[in-house]
């Protein structure tokens, strides 16, 4: 048998009308718990029921037809009682977030098995348990029909799909995946797609755009925060089910390697699917970078896309459209270097401190006037992938451009902090070696006077890159500031000591003054402390997110609202106080001129950098 299942009597899921009422979550609260970010007051989330936000309506779905499409050898040959007669309107991984009607998916853990919460998912109001041949016999305890298969989270996709009626197939679906990029490129096809709708005259302007990824989720311009970059495959359907609900049509989606692994976007199709880049990056999940780039890989079969849009310029982009030519699939290539074999190039880039403006040619020799609304040379890139992803989608090019240049910002991507100083300051979400070189080059390129940057690594990640992003700081940056970022369950000690040994290996004569302060407020101030006018002031790794994980709790914490403080205590306290003299915390350079060597050094760069980046 390639699955088993079990269908249990339903002796304590009573019919409507039948038996006691269904509890209701409103007016109760959930356990107290930590979040990966703080919402904004714009930012909504249920509170009448805790989790992502359901469809309204949803035609019940009978579970002997469910049943049937996890593909059992004997379909319907348990199926007895009130179990067979048996609907279900929801499914959630969640037994917090269960609400009446739903099935809820018991999943195996690293510590806990889902089945362990089946007692508070049938108080909620769960009508069937999904799960594997080692919850089977708890769950089956509370007297809920039970669907056991050996991958329960490999089948909650396609049943999330069944249950709300197939809802992705009424949008037009863009994906987009990548090390670095993802977030940017999805908030730059999401204004073409805004412009788009409002030029369609068939639609009168009103319809809606979707937008699903690391910050934030989006339907219209009603915001939901995000958990991770991807949700899981429960969450992901019921949303498309709410937006299909609401009038969108279009929907730009971050598609991370965790979510391709663990199956949170099965049951999805994209219309298009964007390849950006590929560097180094959680590699304590995947193995080596083979196993990141076949994540990745997934995303371009016919099971998950239906055409592809791969950025030539990288390397395994290029390796990506030969073997996508040998399979026959459709796949449209673009560069940001201009190279005469991309589908569509870069040219006559223009790089400005605040964005970029170049043209897009295309295959026909089309030309578009084009910008990227952000900063450096890696957001022409990501402003050339979505003009490319939206052609591919049929949008005109012009439009797409047109909306590309008027989106005004993406949430912790060089996002500029302005309290009235007389220098540049920005917070930013990279976090691995590669983007923090790029930013820093970015800045290096349009900044006078001298550059201080803070940076620290998250705990409990990828420790292989710690090395790296001291080393990058210390070189790139006039005063680099090593503190801690989301530490977790480590000591922020450790972490820094590595990044400390990290920015030692940088000769002297070519890093910068290297301080070190473990808490992250403290050394946002020090670097406020050395700015000068004409200086640039760069706050890195944490970028959008609005907490700060330690020991295992998060605190609030948004390195823009404590960027600002700083910036306005100092300027309330008078004139410039001189640099402090260096400590047993701080690690002086040698003297020379940082500013000179660092332009020249960015000047040197062959390729365009990237800069955002997925959870770490």
């Amino acid at each position: 048998m390639r699955h088993v299942r079990t269908i249990t009597e339903n002796e304590c899921n009573p019919q409507p009308g039948q038996g006691r009422p269904r509890p209701s979550l409103r007016g109760t609260g959930a356990p107290p718990g930590t979040l990966t970010a703080v919402p904004q007051a714009d930012q909504t989330s249920p509170e009448s029921f805790p989790g992502p936000p359901r469809p309204a309506r949803v035609a019940p779905v009978p579970l002997a037809e469910l049943a049937r499409r996890l593909d059992a050898d004997d379909p319907g040959a348990v199926l007895s009682g009130a179990a067979a007669e048996a609907s279900a309107t929801g499914i959630t991984h969640d037994s917090r977030a269960v609400r009446p009607g739903d099935i809820y998916a018991a999943l195996p853990g690293a510590r806990l098995h889902g089945a362990d919460f089946v007692a508070q998912a049938q108080s909620l109001g769960a009508v069937a348990v999904l799960t594997d041949p080692g919850g089977t016999e708890r769950a089956a305890a509370t007297g809920l029909p039970v669907l056991t298969v050996p991958d329960p989270r490999g089948r909650m996709g396609e049943l999330a799909v069944a249950i709300y009626g197939e809802p992705g197939r009424d949008l037009l679906q863009i994906g987009i995946t990548g090390t670095s990029g993802k977030t940017t490129t999805a908030y730059l096809i999401d204004g073409g797609l805004r412009k788009a709708a409002e030029k369609d005259a068939a639609n009168a302007g009103k319809a809606l755009t979707g937008l699903i990824g690391t910050v934030e989720s989006r339907i219209g311009d009603e915001r939901i925060k995000s958990e991770r970059t991807t949700p899981e495959a429960t969450d992901l359907q019921a949303l498309f089910a709410v937006m299909r609900e609401r009038g969108v049509r279009s929907v730009a989606m971050e598609v991370s390697s965790h979510a391709l692994v663990l199956g949170r976007v099965d049951g999805c199709v994209f219309d298009i699917a964007v390849f950006n880049n590929l560097s180094p990056e959680h590699l304590d999940f995947h193995p080596d970078m083979e196993d990141y780039f076949q994540a990745k890989r997934q995303l371009f079969t016919p099971a998950r896309s239906r055409a592809a849009v791969v950025n030539f310029d990288d390397e395994y982009g290029f390796r990506l459209l030969g073997e996508l030519t040998e399979e026959g699939r459709p796949a449209t290539s673009f560069s940001a270097e201009g190279h005469p074999d991309a589908d569509w190039r870069a040219q006559d880039v223009e790089i400005g401190p605040l964005g970029s403006t170049f043209t897009a040619v295309g295959p026909q020799g089309q030309t578009v006037p084009a910008s990227a609304p952000l900063a450096g040379p890696f957001n022409v890139a990501n402003a050339l992938a979505a003009l490319t992803a939206l052609v591919a989608a049929g949008i005109d090019p012009y439009t797409a451009a047109e909306g590309i240049g008027a989106v005004p910002g993406v949430p912790g991507r060089l996002e500029r902090v302005d309290a009235g100083q007389d220098y540049l300051a920005i917070v930013d979400y990279a976090h691995k070696p590669d983007a923090v070189e790029s930013v820093l080059y970015a800045i290096r390129k349009v900044t006078e006077g001298q550059v201080h940057a803070v940076l620290g690594c998250g705990g409990d990640r990828d420790p292989h890159k710690r090395l790296a992003m001291g080393a990058a700081l210390a070189r790139l940056s006039d005063t680099a500031v090593l503190t801690s970022d989301n530490p977790r369950s480590e000591d922020p000690l450790a972490i820094l000591a590595t990044m400390l040994a990290g920015a030692a290996e940088v000769p002297a004569y070519e890093r910068g003054t290297v301080l070190v302060e473990e808490d992250r407020a403290a050394a946002i101030a020090a670097a406020v402390a050395r700015a000068r006018p004409g200086d640039s002031l760069l706050v890195l790794g944490k970028g959008h997110e609005q907490g700060q994980n330690i020991a295992g709790v998060v605190r609030p914490f948004d390195d823009k609202d404590v960027l600002r403080r700083a910036i306005q205590e100092r300027t309330a306290d008078g004139a410039f106080a001189a640099p402090s003299a260096p400590t047993a915390h701080s690690v002086p350079s040698a003297p020379h001129d940082r500013t000179s060597a660092a332009a020249e050094k960015a000047g040197t760069a062959e390729t365009p950098d990237q800069a955002d980046n997925q959870n770490r």
